[in-house]
């Protein structure tokens, strides 16, 4: 796994990363991340310089990146996702690795197409209409609405209902589900007394096609639930190798499809959720 510290933190045998925009930031870091996870034996320090869009915000870029390769005693690595080209110019100067994420993918695209892109900041950010805007605040109301089985109204425009036991992910994976994609993601936590009369809550059966379960090792939920209740028997290892391997069972008695969190990432559990369930992000 990668191992990322906070930009604060002073440490040795460490290699700096900058994502610098005339923008948010969101694009490089997001592209930038991608790569780097590749790279799982490092340790990178990573740093978001938004909106540098003057010449003098790209000298302070510069002195920046400069003074913390001096400090960290290797050359920084720069993703930028700058639009403007004199200000790209000013940054590249630097003594860095420096990754022109537009020069590397617009420019070959504008040869492909025979046409120049607009060059306007931000537009990776506009692209998404009003009407996407409004399904995913729907979508992410949704979920709050419908987060652990408060509520059963509506739930026939859930696009997927999420079961699994207490502490599993539901609650983060349906919010990112929302936020990310638009998509109405209820979650129904599975407990000791649904196991003990060997069925689903009544109202899931209804909507079985929509269901999608969540699993995680039973060490790990009792880590996480220990945060949450310290020396309780909700907590307890014992309760938690129960309650997992019934919720399994039941899950591959009733048909439904399902994944263990453990060692997943909410983004690789969204995309799996996505492409069993084909849903459509909006």
């Amino acid at each position: 796994m990668l191992n990322m510290i906070p930009d604060e933190q002073a440490t040795h045998n460490v290699r700096t990363v900058f994502y610098v925009s005339d923008g948010t930031g969101i694009t490089a870091e997001t592209f930038g991340h991608s790569l780097l996870t590749q790279f799982d034996s490092l340790t990178l320090r990573q740093v978001r310089l938004p909106f540098v869009d003057t010449a003098t915000k790209a000298a302070d870029a510069v002195r920046r990146i400069a003074a913390q390769g001096e400090a960290d005693g290797n050359r920084p690595i720069v993703f930028s996702t700058l639009v403007n080209a004199e200000i790209n110019d000013v940054v590249r100067q630097v003594d860095a690795m420096f990754l022109d994420l537009f020069a590397t993918f617009v420019e070959p695209l504008e040869m492909e197409f025979g046409v120049k892109s607009t060059h306007t900041i931000g537009r990776s950010h506009t692209a998404a209409d009003s009407a996407q805007y409004k399904r995913r605040m729907e979508a992410i109301n949704f979920a709050m609405a419908h987060d652990d089985g408060q509520s059963n109204v509506g739930l026939a425009s859930a696009d997927v209902i999420l079961v699994g036991v207490s502490r599993s992910g539901k609650t983060p994976t349906s919010l990112y589900l929302a936020m990310q994609h638009g998509i109405k993601a209820a979650n129904y936590p599975l407990i000791p007394e649904d196991f003990e009369r060997n069925r689903l809550p009544d109202t899931l059966y209804r909507f079985k096609s929509k269901l999608f379960g969540l699993s995680i090792s039973p060490d790990r939920l009792a880590e996480v639930r220990f945060e949450r209740r310290p020396n309780s028997r909700y907590a307890s290892l014992e309760a938690c190798r129960y309650e997992v391997a019934e919720a399994e069972t039941m899950m591959k008695r009733e048909g439904i499809r399902w994944l263990s969190s453990t060692t997943k990432s909410i983004e690789e559990i969204a995309a799996t959720i996505l492409h069993e369930l084909q849903l459509h992000a909006s």
